[in-house]
């Protein structure tokens, strides 16, 4: 039989170990690893195993152990806590952090900003150049018919080109993260859109007999027309003029979006040339929004100035003079573009 004394030493040793196992816990999980500070951008694909992440984590330097690592956390009854996703960490991060910040799902954000103005083809481009989504993906996804009526929007099979969310991505700063697909990014954007679009704003339109189409239409010419925001109900008031008179709006921006590969020199063979967006060849709207307009843009489509204005002209320093009178006009463009009467709307 075991001795007092002989039980004196098992308890002892017992102890011992208890004390060195919670030392080496704390020294794992409170103790940051050796080596300099860095900050460690880590993705965690869905479906990775603990081993694996832990495996990840040992090689970049964020976790001292991945073997236990992986026991630690299993023992604390985490590991189907831990959240896949991209996150930040740095090299001086104890492990009961790492622990904490993928068990809670800290994963990081990334700040992205859709500028006014800018086209569904430069919105994916953003995107894949960022890396969170593939741009052909986004572009398939924005044209697709089901999602396009899932959010609401219009939507008619007979549209040439067809139909795509050009003009209801809103313009804003969103923050995305790197395991959001395609169709969640678009349902952000498009949420954005219906939030400024409000109800008082589809009751102006309806006022004006516009469809919420047309209204994104001409506030997507609007917004490349006008550099600056005071101008725009005025550039406004010049396309309601044109559109109830039936004068080609020989808008610029919209020629340019119906060419392919634009190479960024507008020539008078283009202007020329026959395309559903050629708004010099063709009266009232083009057939789709040609950017994705910000709120300025789309309140000054639906309020427009009361003004008799049919032309605009560039005063070369962002501003515009505007006439309503083709003489005043062309008196303008003589003075300002001293090149002659080339465009009577600009």
């Amino acid at each position: 039989m075991m001795t007092l004394l002989s039980k004196s030493k098992v308890f002892l040793v017992a102890l011992g170990f208890f004390f060195l196992c919670l030392f080496f816990a704390y020294w794992f999980f409170f103790s940051p690893p050796a080596g300099p500070h860095m900050t460690k951008s880590i993705m965690i694909k869905k479906g990775s195993s603990l081993t694996k992440v832990s495996i990840m984590l040992k090689q970049e330097g964020i976790i001292r152990d991945a073997n236990v690592f992986t026991r630690m956390v299993t023992f604390l009854g985490k590991k189907k806590e831990v959240k896949a996703g991209e996150y930040e960490f740095h090299t001086r991060m104890h492990s009961w952090e790492v622990l904490n910040i993928l068990a809670k799902g800290q994963v990081k954000p990334h700040l992205v900003t859709i500028v006014e103005g800018c086209t569904l083809s430069q919105i994916a481009q953003l995107l894949d150049d960022l890396e969170i989504v593939e741009k052909k993906t986004f572009l398939e996804e924005s044209s697709s018919p089901t999602l396009i009526l899932s959010l609401g929007l219009p939507y008619s099979t007979a549209s040439k080109p067809g139909p795509t969310l050009e003009g209801y991505l809103f313009p804003n700063t969103y923050h995305l993260l790197r395991e959001m697909n395609s169709e969640e990014i678009i349902q952000m954007m498009v949420q954005q859109f219906k939030k400024v679009f409000n109800n008082d704003w589809i009751r102006s339109a309806s006022h004006l007999g516009m469809s919420l189409k047309e209204v994104v239409t001409l506030a997507s010419i609007i917004e490349k027309e006008a550099s600056l925001p005071e101008e725009k109900p005025f550039i406004s008031a010049v396309f309601h003029n044109r559109l109830r008179k039936r004068i080609p709006l020989q808008s610029d921006p919209t020629v340019i979006y119906g060419i392919k590969n634009f190479n960024g020199n507008l020539t008078r063979v283009d202007l020329q040339r026959p395309s559903p967006y050629n708004t010099y060849l063709n009266t009232g709207l083009p057939p789709t929004p040609i950017c994705n307009p910000g709120k300025d843009s789309l309140l000054a489509a639906i309020h427009p100035s009361p003004v008799s204005y049919l032309y605009f002209v560039s005063k070369n320093d962002g501003s515009h003079y505007f006439s309503s009178t083709m003489a005043e006009h062309n008196q303008a463009v003589w003075k300002y573009q001293k090149r002659g009467l080339s465009k009577v709307s600009k």
